[in-house]
């Protein structure tokens, strides 16, 4: 065993068995708690809300001595003592409301999509705060912008010029002042309508457009000025005029699983040794392609069966009896294969036998 570390924040299951596969004894505090964890954990804890972090963390801390605790979604403002980590809660904070984020972006004159006056359509409308694109919307009049504000009330906005193109990121690994970028991802929205329109709803790796070397340089200079420390994600969309730069995530990304499966990194051992100082000397070659997606439930259901038997296809296990609403993840499914069609085809493939079982549901 290297050591014993603590990994807390709203979901930690990718994080917690990135550090178990590099050598850790690992205790975890999680939102969700899903039947996979317990197979990395030695201790877990689940909790409601975000206020419950101290006690939770003091008690794990008064009977265990960690090596490391690092933070996942949720926590990443947080100080979480002298062990922690990753990057620091007052640089991680700069990133964790989109207006900063957009000022980040122009005050180094990174492209990125601009914000929009008052009264100008069509715009895209973003919540301050949040992640996973849940709650963003096109607004093509005034009208759709009333309807937004009046479904979510006193919460701020930002409105940015629409962009189309490809959703894509960056996974990167920095030091503080410089990083060195890992893979570059094309992502899948929801889609359909309403509020989750826009959501993350998984990704595949390798993206492989002929801007790439662009992009993952880009994605570098944005991650070491940015002051990040360990591993973050950039978020892109690749355009008809090129690259625009989105959004800059200071945490363990959700594409952390398919990296490691087609680059042969362990994710969690790199972001320690980051906070050391230490970075790869070369960004790392993919010899296969991965693809998750997250399969979200069409109705309110409870979970009827024990799923363990699609591991390693599916992560995220939900334990029977676990009681799901409508619109809500149910569990990740993985597709791989030596390019995107095969990967995409083993995907679904996966995804049919999830389905077999949730028609019953």
């Amino acid at each position: 065993m290297k050591g014993r570390v603590l990994v807390a924040g709203f979901a930690t299951r990718h994080v917690v068995r990135s550090a178990y596969a590099a050598g850790y004894e690992v205790c975890a505090i999680d939102h969700f708690c899903d039947q996979d964890l317990s197979w990395y954990t030695k201790e877990y804890q689940t909790f409601e809300e975000l206020a419950e972090f101290p006690d939770l963390i003091g008690d794990l801390c008064a009977r265990y001595t960690f090596d490391a605790i690092v933070s996942t979604s949720g926590a990443e403002d947080m100080d979480l003592g002298d062990t922690f980590r990753g990057t620091p809660p007052d640089v991680a904070a700069r990133f964790c409301t989109k207006t900063s984020i957009q000022e980040f972006f122009e005050e180094h004159a990174f492209p990125v999509p601009p914000l929009l006056p008052e009264g100008t359509y069509p715009a895209f409308i973003k919540p301050d705060t949040g992640a996973g694109g849940w709650r963003n919307t096109l607004a093509a009049t005034a009208d759709d912008e009333t309807v937004w504000t009046e479904c979510w009330p006193d919460t701020p906005y930002i409105r940015q010029q629409p962009v189309e193109g490809i959703s894509c990121s960056v996974s990167c690994i920095a030091d503080g002042t410089s990083a060195r970028a890992l893979s570059l991802n094309r992502q899948f929205n929801r889609g359909g309508e309403g509020e989750r329109r826009f959501g993350f709803a998984g990704a595949i790796t390798p993206f492989l457009p002929e801007e790439r070397e662009h992009i993952l340089t880009l994605a570098e200079d944005i991650a070491a000025k940015s002051g990040c420390v360990g591993s973050l994600g950039i978020d892109f969309m690749l355009t008809a005029d090129g690259i625009r730069s989105i959004e800059i995530n200071p945490r363990f990304q959700a594409t952390l699983d398919i990296v490691e499966m087609t680059t042969g990194t362990n994710i969690f051992e790199l972001h320690c040794n980051a906070a050391r100082g230490i970075l790869p000397a070369a960004r790392p070659v993919p010899n296969m392609t991965a693809a998750r997606s997250i399969i979200f439930a069409d109705h309110d259901c409870v979970v009827q069966d024990d799923l363990k038997s699609l591991h390693p296809d599916i992560a995220d296990i939900p334990w029977p009896g676990t009681e799901i609403e409508e619109g809500s993840a149910v569990l990740s499914a993985y597709g791989r294969g030596v390019d995107e069609g095969e990967a995409l085809d083993a995907l679904d493939k996966t995804i049919t036998r999830v389905l077999r079982y949730m028609s019953r549901w």
